[in-house]
């Protein structure tokens, strides 16, 4: 149990983060990227909450690394997808293997397979987000060091059966 004192919330995110909690943040030509790494189950976390910073209709595409399916949809209620990835949050941290990206014509997070978190932005206000979170900006990130390359990922039938009910929840295509 925690017990809430004199110090912010964000107190409690810094005290229990890993030694390799972090995020890069880079200005392209056209756009800004960060990358954050953070332990599976903060990072699918960040997915879901910092998708609340997203426009209210948004477009969502998912791919199973697994089976090689790739579901889309546009223009899709972004409280409904928040709600779809609430709901998987404990089997994507337990098993990954699975790029679900959120986006519209401004912004995109991307969660990818390997459980890292990927946001390209046209301004950079995701770099003022992310250090509200908790997290560092650093030079470099350790990436996984446990990547598996596409169909490495070990079966996952509850994983299997939340994108399948996340797909026709959210009314997304399966893609050609």
């Amino acid at each position: 149990m925690f017990f809430r004192g004199k110090q912010p919330e964000t107190s409690i995110w810094r005290r229990f983060r890993g030694a390799t909690d972090g995020f890069t943040f880079v200005k392209e030509e056209d756009y800004h990227a960060a990358h954050v790494v953070a332990n599976a189950e903060r990072v699918v976390d960040l997915f879901h909450v910092l998708s609340s910073h997203l426009p209210p209709a948004v477009d969502v595409s998912i791919t199973d690394a697994r089976t090689k399916r790739t579901w889309r949809g546009e223009n899709v209620a972004l409280p409904d997808v928040r709600e779809a990835i609430a709901r998987m949050k404990v089997a994507l941290a337990a098993s990954g293997g699975v790029e679900f990206a959120v986006y519209s014509s401004e912004d995109q997070i991307t969660l990818n397979p390997q459980l890292e978190l990927f946001i390209y932005a046209r301004t950079d206000s995701w770099l003022y987000i992310l250090q509200g979170k908790g997290l560092v900006e650093q030079r470099t990130v350790r990436t996984r060091s446990w990547k598996a390359l596409r169909g490495e990922f070990p079966p996952a039938p509850d994983l299997d059966e939340a994108l399948r009910a996340t797909a026709e929840r959210l009314a997304l295509a399966l893609a050609v």
